[in-house]
């Protein structure tokens, strides 16, 4: 395999339908993280998207700092890998050598690119819905505790409607105010929780906008939200393409929680997905709860490293065993709530570095 390290910018008309064309041809890549739209929107914002390319019939998208690159919009792209015909290997390792990388560090690969497997520290269940026949279609393919949860979230729907107004789900609202308001909320969701705060960094806040406002070729950045009367319940942000929508930042307003509105947003785009011509969303990996409810299946995507370091390899190796064994040793530890409170301090300080690039 003959690889170069393109700028995403250099890149030609003919050679993004190039990669456009390879990605057609092979549904494992029909999440709108594999659009090139995505690669270039990343670009536009960070302006450090390289794109390995093999005879310009496989394309990598990344981002490159210091040599060692990462799949392009990390951390927060659900899904990554090589565009490639079904079929056709990758050697990740004889990518790094040859185009002069440190390191490839990948999070959520998927496993059928077993070409990784050699380089793979662990798997997360990715899980998604099936939104083929709607709201009908959807009830017949989940659990019957799923669907109990669901006949609750009918009654908090009527509920809401009862006490606010007439349930009303606005699928793409285009609205940057609201958009503010989804990043704000999603950002104190962060730090009432500890989690890394991913829109510390303004950049990442200008990308969604930036998202947002893309259309191309069945592409798009998709705000999404669901109000009850005039008063508004739960909003989203994510990103489509044709059939497939992916599931990425879900805020609702506190204030209505006894109402479910996360899962009442859900619910009614589950039930126009039809009349949206949508077959599939997406949820991600994660184990939140309403993910496991709400899931009608589940891939695998895997974290690990590629390197031409044998050292740096097993360093990570053994970094890594000695960090599942602290945490299955401290599991149910009583230092579990002093160690949380230290790693939310962590993120907290994490934030802060990155608010300022």
């Amino acid at each position: 395999m003959a690889w170069t390290l393109t700028d995403f910018g250099a890149l030609d008309a003919n050679q993004r339908k190039a990669w456009s064309d390879v990605r057609d041809g092979n549904p494992a890549l029909d999440s709108p993280y594999f659009h090139p739209a995505f690669a270039g929107a990343v670009h536009a914002m960070f302006g450090d998207v390289q794109v390995a390319v093999n005879d310009g019939h496989v394309w990598f998208p990344m981002q490159v700092h210091k040599r060692r690159a990462r799949p392009v919009g990390w951390p927060g792209a659900d899904f990554q890998g090589p565009v490639a015909p079904p079929g056709v290997p990758v050697d990740p390792l004889e990518l790094v050598r040859t185009t002069g990388l440190r390191a490839l560090t990948f999070d959520h690969i998927s496993e059928e690119r077993t070409d990784f497997a050699p380089w793979v520290d662990g798997y997360l269940e990715a899980p998604f819905i099936d939104v083929t026949g709607g709201l009908d279609g959807y009830v017949g393919r989940i659990s019957k505790a799923s669907r109990d949860k669901l006949s609750r979230v009918r009654r908090m729907t009527n509920k809401a409607t009862r006490q606010l107004g007439e349930v009303r789900l606005v699928w793409d609202a285009r609205d940057p105010h609201l958009l503010d308001w989804l990043i704000d909320t999603k950002r104190d969701q962060y730090a009432a929780t500890g989690a890394y705060d991913f829109f510390a960094m303004r950049r990442r806040r200008d990308l969604v906008h930036h998202l947002a406002q893309t259309r191309a070729d069945g592409f798009a950045g998709m705000l999404s939200a669901v109000y009850a009367g005039d008063k508004l319940l739960a909003a989203h942000f994510g990103l489509r393409d044709g059939p497939v929508l992916h599931w990425w930042f879900p805020v609702f307003d506190r204030s209505y929680a006894e109402l479910a509105p996360g899962w009442i947003l859900l619910r009614e785009l589950i039930s126009a997905a039809p009349e949206l011509g949508l077959a599939r969303i997406d949820l991600g990996p994660g184990e939140e709860d309403y993910k496991r409810r709400a899931m009608t299946g589940a891939v695998s995507v895997a974290q690990g490293e590629v390197t031409a370091a044998p050292w740096r390899r097993k360093l990570r190796v053994a970094r890594i065993a000695a960090q599942r064994t602290a945490i299955a040793r401290l599991k149910d530890s009583p230092l579990k709530p002093k160690l949380s409170a230290m790693r939310a301090t962590g993120y907290r300080a994490l934030a802060a570095r990155e608010a300022r690039r």
